[in-house]
C-alpha cells in the first residue's frame, strides 16, 4: 500500500509571496520547519531564493548562507529535507548535509551541472519542474500553445 506524502513548504526569503518573510531569520525557519513537521508534514520543502513573478534572482553565497544551516539542523532532527534550488553548488552542499530531495524549479535549465551533482548521487529523489524563464521575466512566458516549447 502506498501512502500519500506531505510537504511542508519552507521558504527563507525576505520576499515570498506565500508567507510575507515570516520565516527569513535562520531561528524562525527552523522552529517553523519543525512545527511542521509536528502537524505531519512528510518531507520539509527548504527553499532561500523567491520564485514569485518578478523576482531577482540571490548570490549562491546568499543562497547557501540561508538554506544550509537550516537544513542541517532540520536534518539532526530526522526530518526528511527537499532543497528547492535551481544551482547546483546548493545542491551539492544540500545532499551533503543531508537533503533527501532537489526540487530544481528550472527543470534542469538554470544549471548546465546540476544533472551531474543528481547522477553522482544516486539515492537522492530528484524532483523537476517545468520552466520557461527566471522569476524576473517569466511572466512573458507564461502563455503558450504547446508545454514541450
Amino acid at each position: 500500500m502506498s501512502k500519500t506524502l506531505v510537504m511542508g513548504i519552507l521558504n527563507i526569503t525576505p520576499d515570498s509571496f506565500a508567507d510575507g518573510g515570516k520565516y527569513f531569520s535562520k531561528d524562525a525557519a527552523i522552529n517553523h520547519g519543525r512545527r511542521l513537521i509536528t502537524e505531519g508534514a512528510d518531507i520539509i520543502d527548504v527553499g532561500g531564493e523567491s520564485t514569485r513573478p518578478g523576482a531577482e534572482r540571490v548570490s549562491e553565497d546568499e543562497e547557501l548562507s540561508r538554506v544550509i544551516p537550516v537544513v542541517e539542523e532540520l536534518v539532526k532532527d530526522g526530518a526528511v529535507i527537499s532543497v528547492d534550488t535551481m544551482r547546483s553548488n546548493v545542491a551539492k552542499e544540500a545532499i551533503g548535509k543531508g537533503a533527501s530531495y532537489i526540487n530544481d524549479v528550472s527543470g534542469g535549465l538554470a544549471d548546465e551541472k546540476m544533472a551531474d551533482v543528481i547522477a553522482k548521487n544516486p539515492k537522492i529523489q530528484y524532483i523537476v519542474m517545468h520552466w520557461r524563464g527566471h522569476s524576473k521575466d517569466m511572466q512573458s512566458n507564461s502563455e503558450y500553445k504547446d508545454v514541450r516549447v
